[in-house]
Parts: C-alpha cells; structure tokens; sequence
C-alpha cells in the first residue's frame, strides 16, 4: 500500500506509534510530508492503564498525568465527556500550564519522526460534543474562541523552533466570520474536515455561510503560502464527487489537497484515488470568476474547471465554452449544462 500511495500524495496522517510507517513513506516519497495526530482538546482515559499513560499518545497530555485543573468542568462542576466519544475529556485549551504541556509533550514526542503535527479539535462553538452545554469557564461561543486563539498563539513559536509544521482541524470555521483566518494565522494550515458535500444527497450550496466561505479558505491559505487540506464527505457518487473536486480546483494552489472519505472517522484505509486526479489542468490563467448567478469559471492552460453553486434541484444552466474541450466521458464539447450543485473538470489540447 505504501509503495501505491507514497509517490502520488503530498501529505500523510499518522498516529503517534507509527512512526515506522512515517519513515516508509518517507523512504518511498522524499517531498512527502509527514504529520503526527495530535487531539488540541481533549485527553483519553482509555490510553491510560494502572495509573500510567501510554508512551505515543492520541493527544498532548495523558489523562492519569493531567493536573485537575485542567479539565474544563460544565456550570455543575462535572467533567466534560465527548457525547458519542467513550473516554474523551475536554480540557482547558486556555489555561497557560496546560498549554505548556500539552506543546512540550507533543514536540518531544514528534521531533525526528515527523515534519508535523496534526491538531484535531480547534473548536469554535462552546457546547462542541456537549449540545446545549458550555463550559463554565467559556460560557459563550467567543470566549472559547479567545481560549483556542490563545493556545494556538502561545505554542506557536515553540513550533517554528522545532521546525514541525502545525495543521489544525477548523471544521465549521465557515460558521464563525473570520474565524478561519483568526486561527491559522498562528499555524501552518487548516483542515476542513466536513467541505461542501456532507453526504450524497447534502451538498452546500451558496448563501452567506455556505460555498464561498469553505472555497475562501483554500484561497485565502494560497495567498499565504500555507497548507489546507479539505475533506468532502460520499460515497463516491458522480455528482457530489464533481461539485467538490471541481469547486476545489477554482481555489487550489500549491499548497492545497483533497481527500474524501464515505464515512465518517473510517481512517483505515486509504482514500479513493479517481483517474481525475491524474489529470493536469496545466497552469491556471488567472483566479475564479462568475459566468452567471453563483456559477463560476476557472481557466488553465489544458482545461476549464465549472462549478454551479446553486441549490440542489435548480434549473441546470449552460455554460459555453471559447474552445472545444474534452469532458469526463471522454466526450468533445463547446458547452456544459450544468444543474445546482454540480461541477466539471474539462480538458483540451495544449
């Protein structure tokens, strides 16, 4: 698998105890990069046996060797456990000692086997795995925000010096305004892990927290030179696969990368490698632009990219083209029709 998978993908994410696997892949692509899961939020009680943590942790500190205080507590004084996650405990992400720790831990346990560190969890709602409930240290939505800002500030530097790369999970960053570039300025990138298409017959179309926030946020990384990774969710169905990877190509850059996924937290394998993604659009000629209300164009040298994002269910519009091109069937032509949420990826000769 490592020999297939290696040479045609940029990034990897791996656990912390497998970083024998980092060093194959490493072996069998030198410019991929290498990334170490590292949960921001929460310490595990199940990697903690007869009063001792684990050695390669799932997060930045152990349960049995994190100080009380570091436990985010709900207004009765009780532990946050993650709903539908057995054994996951919120922690206080702005308390200064467990930040301290929890970046100590995961440099020393990182530097040498990794080029970077994965962060899961950099949360924006204060009730996230507790519907209805927020911490009574961050009863609001912003106060969790301010104690996420302050730990992803307070840990940067220590980073930088140990030259890991920082990643984090921003997924529902689209709801907030300006959240996502408020948490990646202090990292290297951001992953979406929920982008566009939530399942096959949920995909996101435009209105003011919709398409365009979740396409922004490729854009605005490119800009910077930074990292984003984004993760559409189905089941490999054509119409959501071409609505995401299309929209992805109007916003993607050299920094940029796609992976989908059919259900959720199913990390086991490997994700779909699609015969579209061996094929090279050449250099793009300029950004995005609109050709209609909500659906958009991007030229390269060797193809269009098309994207309708419309509701699911508009009527389809047609969109021509200023040269022949190839569509995915193999098929020549000067136009696409194309319905509410749905994309194309063209080729022509160059």
């Amino acid at each position: 698998m490592i020999r297939t998978e290696a040479p045609r993908r940029s990034y990897v994410v791996l656990n912390a105890w497998e970083a024998d696997l980092a060093a194959k892949f490493k072996a069998a692509n030198p410019k991929i990069q290498t990334f170490v899961y590292k949960d921001r939020s929460s310490t595990r009680s199940y990697a903690c046996s007869n009063g001792a943590d684990d050695t390669d942790l799932p997060a930045g500190v152990g349960y049995c060797a994190a100080d009380p205080s570091w436990f985010l507590v709900d207004p009765s004084g009780q532990r946050f456990e993650y709903d539908g996650y057995e054994g996951h405990w919120q922690m206080d992400v702005g308390n200064t000692d467990y930040q301290n720790a929890w970046v100590d831990n995961v440099i020393a346990s990182s530097r040498g086997a990794f080029d970077g560190v994965f962060m899961d969890n950099a949360l924006f709602a204060c009730d996230t795995y507790h519907e209805g409930t927020c911490p009574a240290a961050y009863p609001t939505g912003e106060a969790m925000r301010d104690a996420y800002r302050s730990m992803l500030a307070n840990t940067r530097q220590k980073f930088v010096d140990a030259d890991l790369k920082t990643v984090a999970n921003m997924s529902s960053a689209r709801l907030q305004e300006g959240a996502w570039d408020s948490y990646v300025e202090h990292l290297d990138g951001g992953f979406d892990e929920w982008w566009l298409t939530f399942g096959d017959d949920d995909l996101l179309s435009e209105y003011p927290e919709g398409w365009s926030r979740q396409v922004a946020e490729i854009a605005a990384n490119e800009a910077k030179g930074k990292i984003t990774w984004v993760q559409p969710h189905h089941s490999g169905a054509e119409q959501p696969f071409r609505y995401a990877y299309a929209s992805y190509l109007l916003a993607a850059g050299d920094h940029a990368a796609i992976s989908e996924i059919s259900q959720t937290d199913r990390y086991d394998n490997a994700s779909p490698w699609r015969a579209e993604y061996d094929w090279d659009p050449g250099t793009p000629l300029g950004t995005y632009f609109p050709v209609a209300a909500n659906v958009y164009q991007r030229d390269f040298t060797c193809g269009t990219v098309l994207v309708n994002a419309n509701k699911t269910g508009s009527t389809a519009v047609n969109v021509r083209l200023s040269s022949p091109h190839t569509n995915e069937k193999g098929s020549a032509v000067r136009s696409v029709p194309l319905r509410g949420t749905s994309g194309s990826v063209l080729r022509k000769a160059c």
